[in-house]
């Protein structure tokens, strides 16, 4: 998959003004076309795990969340109910029985969030802003998909990642991990499955953590961290060979981010898959680091920094003189000299958090990984889109090719 010139802000839903799908979800829409955006990239839609909020820990892999419904008491008829569970056979008892004993909404909330985020989405497309989603590579520990087929997990270890420079320990993430073996003695039908779905609800999605399709880190159930875990063989290519040939092209980002090898890069090159870099990354005098700019692949989605990461402003007053003289950033205005940097890429795609965009430091940090609490509550307010910054990103954009 070959992508185009253009630009994007990353925002989830959760960090507009109220939080859900009403009118400031179309008001942002509007902002990213009057700022000559063409992608809006979202976080995992999924209903967030219940202690963290995070998206990434979803006791579903194809329900919405019902906490982003605008109208969570609107009216659904039977005819509606029939016409979702028709088009939704293969998951949607899964959902309902999980959700009835976890209070996790009905199965008219997934009719509710279908009708709300498709109307989004019409809307979106209609003035030329397209939907770059993300899908989490595993799934929660006894949520719906767990507890329905778990025949297609291993037992006994759980994911995570090694130790490395951001996490002593490493990253205990605790999600089972897949039975690859069971997987691909039924086709990767669940696999297909969540493809279709997602491409439901998106144009485009990141598939995060990439690498563990080529090796995983798996680490004992009972251990405390992920430092004492071991890499085992992923089934690298063929779960997406076998969604494309059911499905077709599929338009996916890979995130390879983290501990990347050369099988990693072999594997996404081969699929035809886009890569990500991170402009926060790109620091140091290492000429190789694929963060720099002189490095980008043309077929690549460049970033300032991710939910993952501080927001500009915020690493920009972190670093070490040393690092901040290594950095090719403006120290007047680090966050949009950042952004133009990303704007000026040979990457096709240029992406910047709206924290980025507004100016705001690490109050308004998305998530810190290793934590468990603090993260996930952002939101900006309903002034903070001005005309003004629309015009001035869209003359960036317009400058860059992007427009």
């Amino acid at each position: 998959m070959k992508l185009i010139r253009a630009s994007g802000i990353l925002l989830h839903p959760t960090s507009l003004p109220n939080g859900v799908l009403d009118e400031h979800a179309y008001a942002f829409v509007d902002w990213l076309a009057a700022a000559g955006q063409r992608w809006w990239q979202v976080l995992p839609l999924g209903p967030p795990e219940g202690l963290t909020g995070s998206p990434y820990m979803s006791p579903s892999a194809f329900a919405g969340s019902p906490r982003l419904l605008a109208d969570p008491d609107a009216k659904v008829s039977p005819a509606e109910v029939g016409r979702f569970r028709d088009r939704n056979t293969y998951w949607i008892d899964d959902w309902v029985d999980w959700a009835a004993e976890n209070s996790g909404g009905s199965l008219e909330d997934q009719v509710r969030f279908e009708r709300e985020w498709q109307a989004l989405r019409s809307h979106a497309a209609g003035r030329g802003v397209r939907i770059f989603g993300d899908m989490p590579i595993y799934v929660s520990d006894g949520g719906a998909d767990h507890r329905a087929q778990p025949t297609l997990f291993q037992r006994g270890v759980v994911a995570g990642v090694p130790p490395d420079a951001f996490a002593r320990t490493g990253q205990l993430w605790g999600n089972p991990l897949y039975d690859w073996s069971a997987m691909r003695g039924d086709g990767y039908r669940w696999w297909i499955e969540r493809f279709r779905r997602t491409f439901e609800l998106v144009d485009l999605t990141r598939i995060d953590h990439f690498r563990g399709f080529v090796s995983y880190w798996a680490v004992p159930a009972k251990n405390k961290t992920a430092a004492h875990g071991k890499w085992r063989r992923g089934p690298g290519g063929a779960v997406f060979e076998a969604a494309g040939k059911a499905l077709g092209e599929l338009p996916v980002v890979a995130e390879d981010l983290g501990v990347i090898t050369e099988p990693v890069l072999r594997l996404r090159r081969a699929l035809g898959f886009p890569g990500m870099v991170v402009l926060q990354f790109g620091l140091g005098t290492d000429p190789t680091n694929p963060h720099l700019p002189a490095n980008h692949e043309e077929n690549a989605v460049v970033y300032t920094g991710t939910h993952d990461n501080d927001t500009t402003l915020g690493w920009w007053e972190s670093l070490s003189a040393e690092d901040r003289a290594s950095a090719d950033v403006d120290p007047a205005d680090p966050a949009w000299s950042l952004i133009g940097t990303a704007w000026a890429s040979r990457a096709a795609l240029a992406v910047a958090p709206l924290q980025d965009v507004l100016e705001l430091g690490g109050e308004a940090r998305m998530n810190l990984p290793g934590t468990d609490s603090g993260n996930w509550s952002w939101r900006y307010d309903a002034d903070d889109l001005s005309p003004e910054r629309a015009a001035r990103l869209r003359d960036l954009t317009e400058g860059t090719r992007r427009l």
